[in-house]
């Protein structure tokens, strides 16, 4: 059985802004739960006006007060920026709040330009390489192990939770999965961001995995644009606005949803052209056979059993079909 799950970056389309952006993300919540998908993650982007999820524990907060049984969680927390033990003390407090319903994913990611970087450390420098060593404290506070030689020995998160939330690593590569695996915890494979390594992460998380207290089992997710269309024609129309957006992002130009018609319009370079068939290899398009035979390849190819869907189109009714006729489909 192959489970399926949605990251949300809560995309502004252009003509709107991001109060309404936020609305339609909580309804899309409560649209997931509706259909079955088993989490909904909110993940954390800064100094942009087309990304509206720069607080990705509110958003959790916010609908999961307006939901029943979904899991919600952060899809990631930057934690090179933060500190461990204060990170700890807010998944804990979402853990009191909706028991059994949260999950605390952190990336290595440094969130943006080295000025945002640094406006969000408050001007003090703070090394990526830190991350392993964060990454355990984390684990450390959410379970209550600080061992007796550590320096902060004999503080505890608040506050107190029967159960800890899950926490999960979103990585690219075999260093990332193996730092989940010795921690045993989740790994979330980014392969909407960089597909290349995918094959060989999970076997590094997989060979390398220890249970723990946290997960008793390897727990793997691979993170992946669709686009679910009617028809094959039909995805490739509103897979337009993704593509140029995609593009415009990775210049540093407009970060909002284009229309399809702005798409159409739109002259590309040859560079242009190249850079989108390569980010094509990030998606999965297609009609719902031609979607559920492709993810259906790349579960084998990857040995995983959930993928955690990003579908960032223009318009707001054709994102709800889209997840709508993924959850129809018979894995």
């Amino acid at each position: 059985m192959i489970y399926l799950s949605i990251l949300d970056q809560v995309p502004v389309p252009k003509g709107r802004d991001a109060a309404e952006a936020i609305y339609q993300s909580v309804q899309l919540a409560k649209l997931a739960e509706e259909l079955g998908y088993k989490r909904y993650w909110f993940a954390e982007h800064h100094s942009t006006k087309g990304l509206a999820s720069s607080a990705p524990e509110i958003l959790m907060a916010h609908a999961a007060a307006r939901t029943h049984s979904i899991r919600l969680g952060s899809g990631a927390v930057l934690l090179p920026q933060y500190s461990p033990f204060k990170v700890a003390e807010t998944f804990h407090q979402l853990e009191a709040l909706y028991p059994g319903r949260i999950d605390l994913g952190v990336g290595r990611s440094p969130g943006g330009t080295k000025k945002t970087r640094l406006a969000l450390t408050d001007s003090i420098p703070k090394s990526l390489t830190e991350f392993p060593r964060q990454l355990q404290d984390l684990f450390f506070y959410l379970t209550g192990t600080l061992p007796s030689d550590h320096p902060s020995y004999g503080i505890k998160a608040s506050p107190v939770v029967p159960s800890s939330p899950a926490l999960w690593e979103l990585g690219l590569g075999e260093n990332s999965a193996r730092q989940a695996a010795d921690l045993g915890i989740g790994y979330v494979f980014g392969h909407f961001i960089h597909p290349g390594r995918g094959q060989e992460a999970f076997q590094a998380y997989y060979e390398g995995f220890k249970p723990s207290t946290l997960l008793e089992e390897p727990s793997g997710i691979t993170a992946i644009f669709v686009i679910c269309g009617e028809t094959d024609e039909h995805a490739e129309e509103l897979a337009l606005s993704q593509d140029l957006w995609l593009l415009r992002v990775e210049k540093g130009l407009d970060s909002r949803i284009p229309t399809i018609e702005e798409a159409k319009s739109y002259t590309f370079l040859p560079d242009d052209i190249e850079k989108m068939k390569a980010n094509r290899n990030r998606m999965v398009i297609g009609s719902p056979e031609t979607v559920r035979k492709k993810l259906m390849l790349l579960s084998e190819q990857y040995q995983t059993r959930e993928f955690m869907v990003l579908t960032n189109v223009y318009s707001f009714e054709e994102r709800k079909k889209s997840y709508e006729r993924l959850a129809r489909l018979q894995f």
